[in-house]
C-alpha cells in the first residue's frame, strides 16, 4: 500500500447537483443566515454557500448583479425602519409614562 502508517484516508467528497446548489443560494438571498442554512442542508461551513452565490450570480451577468445589489438596498432599508421603529418604541415608553 502507498499510505503511510497512522495516517487516515479523507471521506469521499460530496457532490452536490446544480438544483441543490441553486435552492442553498435562494435561501441565502432570500435572508436566511448562511450559518442557519449551511446547517439545515448538513454543510460543513459557509464558505461553499458563498462560493455557489458567487458562481450562481456571475454566470446570471448584469440582471443578476442589479438582483444582488437591490437586495442589499432593500436590506439596508429594513435595517433603517427597524432602527426608526426601536425608536419610536422607546419614545412612546418614555412619553406613556407620565400619564
Amino acid at each position: 500500500m502507498s499510505m503511510k502508517r497512522g495516517l487516515k484516508s479523507r471521506p469521499a467528497r460530496r457532490r452536490f447537483t446544480e438544483e441543490f446548489k441553486q435552492e442553498a443560494v435562494r435561501m441565502l438571498v432570500d435572508g436566511q443566515s448562511a450559518t442557519t442554512v449551511a446547517q439545515r442542508l448538513g454543510l460543513s461551513g459557509t464558505n461553499l454557500l458563498y462560493q455557489w452565490k458567487k458562481t450562481l450570480i456571475g454566470r446570471g451577468g448584469v440582471a443578476a448583479e442589479s438582483l444582488e445589489a437591490r437586495v442589499r438596498e432593500l436590506e439596508d432599508e429594513l435595517r433603517r425602519v427597524e432602527r426608526e421603529r426601536d425608536i419610536l418604541k422607546k419614545a412612546l415608553a418614555i412619553f406613556g409614562r407620565n400619564e
